[in-house]
């Protein structure tokens, strides 16, 4: 059984879920939040999602040892797969 989802999630587009779920990650991790920018690529099954953060962000965005920018391509690709996706986070 599927848990149920908020209704104001169901009629939007996939890669606008991941798009918003991957610039919510990084502004709520960066100090310079306005200065986030998520910029998509890629059609069809195959995307990628380009994460701008600021110079003095990108440390924490990435983390001791990549932990962080892992966890987020992680829950990146969770998402992805129930859509039938696949993404590919690049940081810059």
């Amino acid at each position: 059984m599927q848990a149920p989802r908020p209704s104001h999630l169901l009629n939007r587009e996939p890669l606008a879920i991941m798009r918003d779920l991957v610039e919510y990650m990084a502004k709520s991790l960066s100090d310079h939040p306005e200065q986030v920018r998520v910029r998509e690529m890629g059609s069809g099954h195959n995307l990628t999602l380009q994460l701008h953060v600021s110079e003095e962000d990108m440390g924490r965005i990435i983390g001791r040892g990549g932990r962080i920018a892992s966890a987020m391509r992680i829950l990146l690709k969770v998402a992805a797969i129930r859509q039938g996706k696949r993404v590919t986070l690049e940081i810059k």
